[in-house]
């Protein structure tokens, strides 16, 4: 039996937050693997615009390529299914039975999962990982309850990594033409300099 965690995002860039997210929660669970899965169209991005996903793919591809228990899906990319009960139901088709699935959340996407089209339902797919971001609070499990009954027993709350890294803030900054090295892995701040992603005008 394999634990496999499922990682999915923008990536818009993928950054060194969300590796050190993947890292935490592969060693404090236990897990086999985790599975990157970059987001064919965010249904509920608020930054606007995104990247074209080829360029993304490639950026997670690249920020993953040396850690081999890590590893990238394009099914939202390929097959675009429409929410992430369609997802999760993809991946474990694709696994033996036997096998788990934890999705990797934050805490304020925890708060407002009441919102994603059958919750009810991927809490019967997969169990739950939430992880901090800086200035969120701690869900209520017990209100969360009451609204999607049996969520308490699917969730497993982390207290770290809080990680103040933002995408946005780093598209901000190449297009200022500031350094973000620090940031992203070097490979993928080499990929974004020779595409020319996130300069002012730049159209993804």
């Amino acid at each position: 039996m394999k634990s496999i965690g499922v990682l999915g995002g923008t990536f818009d860039p993928i950054h060194n937050g969300h590796l050190t997210v993947a890292d935490e929660v592969m060693h404090r669970l236990g897990l086999d693997e985790v599975v990157f899965v970059p987001a064919g169209h965010p249904w509920l991005n608020k930054t606007g615009p995104v990247s074209a996903a080829e360029h993304r793919v490639e950026m997670v591809r690249l920020a993953i390529a040396n850690k081999p228990r890590f590893s990238i899906s394009n099914l939202e990319i390929d097959e675009l299914p429409s929410n992430t009960v369609d997802t999760i139901t993809e991946l474990s088709a694709e696994l033996p039975p036997e096998d788990e699935l934890l999705l990797i959340i934050s805490w304020d996407t925890l708060a407002t999962l009441s919102k994603w089209w059958e919750s009810w339902r991927l809490i019967n797919l997969c169990r739950l990982v939430a992880v901090p971001r800086p200035g969120s609070s701690s869900p209520d499990l017990r209100l969360l309850d009451k609204i999607i009954p049996g969520l308490s027993r699917r969730v497993i709350l982390l207290d770290k990594p809080l990680i103040n890294i933002s995408a946005t803030e780093i598209r901000q900054m190449v297009a200022r033409g500031q350094d973000i090295s620090q940031l992203v892995p070097e490979a993928v701040a080499r990929y974004i300099k020779e595409q020319g992603l996130y300069r002012v005008g730049d159209g993804g």
